[in-house]
């Protein structure tokens, strides 16, 4: 533990040697940063009233609007000197026609959604309709299907059985051979069995 606290002790007493070197630097450096060329400081440490760069060259540095980075003046000049005013209206106009074509794809989308809004409207209503009249033609069958099947008429028992079974061999949709149990019920509908 003891060990530890002498480590401790040593850190302190020794400096960073970058930190060092930064104020050094910093400490050198700090001479140059003062020096202004170009501006009434320069002109006064010349000697009196000269100015170097003269008193009209300090108002339109301070005046301009562009860039304040050179590249970016050049690169701005480059692009204004390469394109030529006939790109300058086609710019222009392919705009403005881009701005015409998205107001009249807005106004058709609008419409076409009118349409759609409407067509769907529709379609649920006749959609109602025909689910009213299968519910209707539904009720129908069935009372006629009870009817039908609780009417007890005796003797009509193989009319009814007739009424149930397919008995044309082209319209049976089954795939199994029914047709042995055909002929045995046209041939009990002709001679019914008897008691």
């Amino acid at each position: 533990m003891a060990d530890f606290d002498n480590f401790e002790g040593a850190n302190t007493a020794e400096e960073d040697p970058a930190a060092e070197f930064l104020a050094r630097e910093q400490t050198e450096l700090a001479g140059l940063e003062d020096d202004n060329f170009g501006g009434d400081s320069a002109g006064q440490q010349a000697g009196g009233d000269f100015d170097a760069f003269g008193s009209q060259a300090t108002e339109p540095a301070a005046q301009t609007n562009g860039p304040t980075d050179a590249y970016s003046a050049i690169s701005q000049v480059d692009t204004e000197r390469a394109e030529p005013e006939q790109i300058k209206i086609w710019r222009e106009e392919q705009k403005n026609r881009l701005e015409k074509k998205d107001k009249e794809e807005e106004q058709k989308k609008g419409e076409w959604n009118e349409v759609a809004r409407k067509e769907l409207e529709d379609w649920y209503k006749h959609h109602a309709e025909q689910l009213e009249k299968a519910k209707e033609n539904n009720r129908a069958a069935e009372t006629a299907f009870i009817k039908e099947r609780d009417e007890s008429i005796p003797g009509a028992q193989w009319e009814k059985i007739c009424r149930l079974c397919e008995f044309n061999p082209k319209n049976v949709k089954s795939t199994k051979d029914v047709s042995r149990m055909r002929s045995m019920l046209l041939q009990l509908k002709q001679t019914p069995l008897v008691r």
